[in-house]
């Protein structure tokens, strides 16, 4: 079984170009399997993995459950709010008594920082970081990334837009370290509230004009305003956000050329973007949901690679 260069998908970072283009290639192959009447395959059919989500999640934890399902690896799903985590038990812990159980995988998310790395040192298991606070949510990233090269042929010399609340964003940041290894050019753009002050250093263009910024872009991979993460006010309203800026399909239709618009999800929508907008012929938002299985089984599947030389 071949496998990535990193015991674990803790972020972005840790994924060389060879390992991101392993990654595709295999999800490639998975894509046609769940395009088959008989979506499964066998090769995870010895591998226990276990779910763990400290936070809410329904779209992420229900890819991944699917994942898992159609690559026959048997599947224990844990919830922080029904848990012994909630009268005082430790991550490590609690984590230890399902590994006791002979778990070989961890999908976990946390709102902490740098919550599955903690683990990672801790637990003799494959960790997945699912998302991990306001840091990085490694496979959305590369799922975003795989559905840019689906529809344009490839990522290499692309010019991705990032717009919305950069600041709160942990897809945001695992984009731009995917979209850059892989050879894109990577603008963010919102209010300035919302751009981190340090974040240009990272090698990334910042606008705060949003016409501009789609006139210059291929791709806008457009986010949500994450107002359970603001702990203050960043802009006057959300109506005065949509007016600045919102995309619909009118302003779409008025620029200089085509782009593919994106969306990680959940859609907020008539704020970031309008139904028209997600709706048309230049949205891919259904495409990276489909393609979120195929990349995770790809994740899952390269990084059991690992799990076999453990004996």
């Amino acid at each position: 079984m071949s496998s990535l260069s990193t015991p674990h998908l803790l972020g972005i970072k840790d994924l060389s170009p060879e390992d991101i283009g392993q990654i595709f290639s295999v999800a490639d192959n998975f894509k046609e399997v769940i395009n088959r009447p008989i979506k499964k395959v066998p090769s995870l059919r010895d591998i226990t993995i276990a779910n763990l989500f400290f936070e809410n999640s329904t779209r992420t934890k229900l890819s991944f459950e699917l994942a898992e399902k159609r690559l026959s690896a048997d599947v224990i799903n844990f919830s922080s709010s029904s848990s012994s985590v909630s009268k005082g038990e430790t991550l490590i812990d609690t984590v230890n008594n399902i590994l006791a159980m002979k778990v070989d995988m961890v999908v976990m998310r946390h709102p902490k920082p740098g919550a599955p790395h903690f683990l990672s040192r801790h637990v003799d298991a494959v960790i997945v970081n699912a998302g991990d606070g306001t840091h990085e949510h490694p496979t959305q990233a590369l799922l975003d990334a795989y559905s840019i090269r689906e529809n344009l042929g490839s990522v290499s010399g692309k010019k991705v837009v990032i717009i919305g609340d950069i600041l709160h964003s942990r897809v945001a940041l695992s984009n731009i370290f995917c979209l850059q290894k892989i050879g894109a050019e990577v603008m963010v753009c919102g209010p300035a509230t919302l751009i981190p002050k340090h974040i240009a250093e990272l090698g990334v263009q910042v606008s705060h004009n949003l016409r501009e910024a789609l006139n210059w872009c291929d791709v806008a991979n457009v986010l949500r305003i994450q107002l359970e993460r603001q702990e203050m006010a960043y802009f006057p309203s959300l109506r005065e956000y949509t007016m600045m800026f919102g995309i619909d399909k009118r302003l779409l239709e008025s620029l200089k050329k085509e782009i593919t618009v994106m969306h990680p999800g959940p859609v907020n929508r008539g704020v970031e973007i309008a139904s028209d907008a997600a709706d048309s012929g230049q949205s891919i938002i259904l495409k990276q949901v489909e393609n979120g299985v195929a990349v995770r089984m790809a994740v899952l599947y390269l990084l059991a690679g690992k799990i076999e030389r453990k004996g």
